[in-house]
């Protein structure tokens, strides 16, 4: 059953939210960071990608760097840009892009859920970056950006939702991106009881995204328990910051392929091999969207071309095997191309839904990239089936959109 806890967050004032919440700091590079910081000493940016204070070029895992985040992070603290709440609370966070809001609870999630596996993942991870994300929460002792959750439909949690997004925000804003953002506070003791409660009668959590910081927040977790003697169970440690959103409020968005070469094969002769398996369509110079499961828009030559898998060439019986990102790793990117590890051939490069089918045209019309293939996206039914049983998806099988932003809410480990 999933614990969670209330908490006492920190946060910035309202008059200081825009200036202080920033994108994930893994979705952009040093130089983008420093570029989107220039000119505000209060962004979140020089407490997670704290290189931007020093020279271009610093390394980011630099001892001095991460002391710098926790020198930025006390400052923030003094100069009352982060301020902690007074109580133990939950809050509520709002995304909206497109006309669609999803609405996701801010709590402390239980380190043993995570190690016993009932926050499920569906991901590996690397080593060296869970271990960057362990230096910066140790050093900071505090979660600084959370992880985003997902849980089955809850009808009572769904009724708190509505209730509680009925009343006047804390912060209500419009990033730079277009994305929106909206937060409540829940002080009500009641209120709080009852989300606990509900929340125990959830069997599992699943990571949607920020599988690192998950690994990174829990390992940290444990390790301070392990390292107290007095160790009680009920320590701040034991619970990192997680955003938990209903299934049914979360969309998956494609994940695309772009490919240097057709690894010694013509136009043609690459064409003549997929049809043993797909059944191709020519569809012209209008940019084509896949429709459904196991169809596949192509773009090669200035054309585009509708793929859809013959039967007998996926398992839709199989929670890995039904996957539109093994169908193609194994039918055109293994066995036509030659491509068979995803996380480090440099033939091949992946292009996240959120920039468009254009950007895929795009970079083969440059003559960057020979080809380009576009997925049906996974669905969250997907994802829990394949967490469910175990299984670990092929690498950059899931985007999702928006993404949370950071230092909305804080989580101090004491």
């Amino acid at each position: 059953m999933a614990k969670v806890k209330p908490f006492r967050g920190v946060r910035p004032p309202k008059a200081l939210v825009e200036e202080v919440v920033s994108r994930p700091y893994d979705v952009l590079n040093s130089e983008e960071a420093r570029k989107e910081a220039e000119g505000n000493e209060k962004s979140l940016y020089h407490i997670i990608k704290p290189e931007i204070d020093f020279e271009p070029g610093t390394d980011e895992h630099d001892p001095k760097v991460y002391e710098k985040a926790v020198e930025n992070f006390k400052m923030f603290q003094e100069k009352g840009w982060l301020v902690q709440d007074e109580k133990e609370n939950y809050y509520i966070y709002a995304q909206t892009m497109d006309g669609r809001t999803q609405y996701g609870f801010v709590v402390g999630a239980w380190v043993d859920d995570y190690m016993e596996g009932r926050i499920k993942k569906h991901e590996l991870t690397r080593r060296d970056k869970e271990e960057d994300r362990m230096k910066h929460v140790r050093v900071n002792n505090a979660n600084i950006e959370p992880v985003f959750f997902a849980f089955p439909d809850n009808e009572v949690l769904e009724q708190i939702i509505k209730d509680v997004t009925a009343e006047a925000p804390e912060y209500d804003f419009v990033a730079p991106d277009g994305f929106g953002h909206t937060l409540w506070s829940i002080t009500d003791d009641s209120l709080i009881t009852k989300i606990t409660e509900e929340f125990e009668k959830i069997p599992n959590l699943y990571i949607a995204d920020g599988h690192h910081r998950s690994a990174a927040a829990a390992l940290v977790g444990a390790e301070k328990a392990k390292n107290n003697p007095d160790h009680k169970g009920d320590e701040e440690y034991n619970y990192f910051l997680a955003v938990a959103f209903p299934a049914s409020h979360l969309k998956i968005i494609d994940y695309n392929r772009v490919v240097k070469d057709l690894n010694g094969l013509t136009e043609e002769e690459f064409l003549n091999k997929l049809k043993e398996n797909f059944e191709v369509e020519d569809k012209g110079e209008e940019i084509y969207t896949p429709n459904a499961l196991h169809n596949f828009a192509l773009y090669l030559g200035g054309k585009w071309y509708s793929l859809t898998a013959k039967p007998g060439t996926y398992d839709d019986n199989d929670p890995i095997g039904v996957l539109d990102v093994t169908v193609s790793s194994n039918l055109i990117l293994r066995d036509i191309l030659g491509i068979t590890d995803l996380r480090s051939d440099k033939r091949i490069d992946f292009v996240g839904g959120i920039r468009g089918l254009g950007e895929l045209k795009r970079r083969v019309d440059s003559g960057e990239m020979k080809m380009a293939l576009a997925l049906y996206p996974v669905t969250m039914n997907q994802l829990i089936d394949i967490a469910d049983s175990g299984n670990i998806m092929p690498p950059k099988t899931t985007w999702f959109e928006p993404k949370l932003r950071s230092g909305l809410v804080i989580h101090k480990l004491d």
